[in-house]
């Protein structure tokens, strides 16, 4: 739905490496680098998430990835948490949204609140 997210981080090394562990079971990957930063997405699409070194401490923000099925937001939890995530919601049904929500919740390295959901019914 986005053309591209735009957001600092401070330590942009341990960002970078957070990113691309906990939305590996997404398929995101670094297509560009630069002076400025990175920018993250997927095979094939042309939507994108862009961190940027910044000095000060970044403003915190909530990021929603869409996965395609339950497992992947299943592995992105796991990823993230062994990426050095902090766990802000295990993967599991949020119905107050609707009855298929399935998504998992996890802080980064700049206390940013990153989820993953399914909006698919269970397979």
């Amino acid at each position: 739905m986005f053309d591209h997210v735009v957001f600092g981080v401070s330590d942009y090394e341990a960002s970078k490496a957070f990113f691309l562990a906990a939305l590996k079971p997404l398929s995101v990957s670094v297509v560009s680098e630069g002076p400025l930063g990175a920018e993250l997405c997927r095979p094939d699409e042309k939507s994108s998430l862009c961190i940027r070194r910044v000095e000060e401490k970044a403003t915190h923000l909530h990021l929603a990835f869409t996965a395609e099925n339950r497992q992947q937001v299943d592995h992105f939890h796991r990823a993230a948490l062994e990426a050095g995530g902090q766990d802000n919601g295990p993967p599991g049904l949020r119905p107050k949204y609707h009855p298929h929500y399935y998504s998992a919740f996890v802080i980064g390295p700049d206390g940013h609140n990153i989820e993953v959901v399914c909006h698919e019914p269970e397979a």
